[in-house]
């Protein structure tokens, strides 16, 4: 990308050296993102419960600390954003769905408490679909979110204000989440550095298997900047990993050496469209160039596991709203109910067996990657589509092949991030998908910035649009 000239494009690595030189303050830094923002979200609808008022005030708190010599952490006076649901207290969490009963947060989640207590100045939420279980902007609840780079199309999701923020510069630090790609896949659609960390190492409030949070920015080095904050202990999280004071900002590491896999085909799901394709070898290539030794790797995700984790997920839709009363369970989003709908159907066993995928995808990931460094693939294998699209099938019967590259590293909780890799004859961003050993998420992020380093040009970040 070209280097920005704007207050709201500027980086959260440069804003920091500014503030401590007192070059720039983080009031006039909030105003200019807020500024974009009042411009671009007529089109864009990316935030939820924004707060202007309340930016200004940390903003204010911030430059004084600044001034004082006194940053309270990494993100002091940085702009940002939260997903929707990463409650924050006194802001209610409506899941994106207009089947919540909106009640406020009662505390900060995990998230947004390490973000509060390094001083990080969050201008407001932003939006996702209803439950989190769509690629897409469309929600019951919000107006669906668009993609900067062509707002006919969608930002992805389930972290899509995420996305349509960070790619429309929204302030440079977004935080999302992820339980089958809901960051990687609006990352690669949005052009951004998507990270989905090593499971447990960000603490989530409520914990479940498989679901991470973390960072969505335009640079690798400010996703390593929020990482060192997301990555703080929280006793709410029972999975979480033990706490570990990892060197976030070490990120000088080349690419020779390194054993990479290359993965082209997963075997089932939707086929991966010619422009991708060209676009992540054209990236394997250059890692092979730079001394990387990259071989492919064979196909291990398999129609019966990804069946089996949708009849699971399925049911623990249902049982969520079989909850509701059948009032407020008619406004949930068409494709949701019918895709959740089918969980009523499944007897215990049918769901029991669903449930042992999660492990068996687990074993079939680590065993076919453990013999690599990293392993690369597409983000997705399709580029976005219509803003209106639910999905890219647009059938709740056949809800998850699009998430065949990404979902198995969630089960496996290996880390994985997703940055551009080049474009779509039509100009959409294609994802890079980096996927490493476990717990090895500085390893992922070394090999990020290393093809940050060495791709090509990277195109001007969608402007007014």
């Amino acid at each position: 990308m070209t280097e920005p000239t704007e207050l709201a494009e500027l980086s959260a690595t440069r804003l920091r050296e500014e503030y401590a030189a007192r070059g720039l303050s983080p009031v006039e830094v909030t105003e200019a993102v807020l500024r974009r923002a009042d411009v671009l979200e007529p089109r864009l609808h990316a935030l939820y419960a924004a707060d202007p008022d309340a930016a200004r005030a940390a903003a204010k708190a911030s430059e004084q600390r600044w001034q004082a010599g006194t940053p309270l952490g990494p993100v002091d006076g940085i702009p940002l954003t939260l997903k929707e649901n990463i409650a924050t207290e006194g802001t209610p969490v409506p899941l994106g769905t207009a089947a919540t009963t909106l009640r406020p947060a009662t505390e900060d989640a995990p998230a947004a408490a390490r973000i509060r207590e390094s001083g990080g100045v969050l201008i407001g939420k932003t939006t996702m679909p209803d439950y989190g279980m769509l690629t897409s902007g469309l929600s019951s609840f919000h107006a669906a979110a668009r993609n900067p780079w062509d707002t006919e199309r969608t930002p992805g999701g389930s972290s899509a204000g995420a996305g349509a923020a960070a790619a429309a510069g929204y302030g440079p630090l977004h935080v999302g989440t992820d339980i089958g790609g809901s960051i990687r896949l609006p990352a690669g659609w949005c052009g951004l550095v998507g990270l989905k960390p090593s499971f447990g190492r960000v603490p989530v409030d409520p914990p479940f298997l498989g679901r991470v949070a973390g960072p969505m920015t335009r640079t690798v080095a400010d996703a390593a900047l929020l990482m060192e904050v997301l990555s703080g202990a929280d006793v709410r999280d029972h999975l979480s990993l033990p706490p570990e004071e990892l060197s976030w900002h070490d990120l000088d590491r080349q690419l020779d050496g390194l054993r990479v896999g290359l993965q082209l085909d997963p075997g089932i799901g939707l086929d991966v469209e010619p422009a991708v394709r060209d676009a992540v070898t054209a990236a394997a290539r250059l890692f092979e160039a730079h001394g990387a030794i990259v071989e492919n790797v064979d196909p291990f995700l398999t129609r019966d596991m990804l069946d089996g984790l949708d009849r699971f997920w399925r049911a623990r839709a249902w049982a969520d709203m079989a909850a509701l009363t059948e009032q407020r369970r008619a406004t949930v989003l068409p494709y949701i109910a019918e895709w959740a709908s089918g969980g009523a159907r499944l007897s215990g066993v049918e769901v029991y067996r669903g449930f042992t995928r999660i492990d068996t995808i687990s074993v079939a990931a680590l065993r076919a990657t453990g013999a690599y460094d990293l392993v690369l693939s597409p983000a997705c294998p399709v580029s976005a589509p219509a803003a209106d699209a639910a999905s890219p099938t647009g059938d709740p019967a056949r809800p998850f092949e699009h998430i065949v590259f990404t979902l198995p590293y969630n089960m496996s909780g290996q880390p994985a991030v997703s940055l551009n890799c080049g474009y779509t004859p039509e100009g959409q961003p294609v994802g890079l998908q980096i996927a490493g050993r476990r717990f090895d998420d500085l390893g992922v992020l070394r090999a990020a910035a290393a093809f940050e380093r060495v791709r090509p040009q990277q195109r001007p970040w969608p402007g007014g649009f």
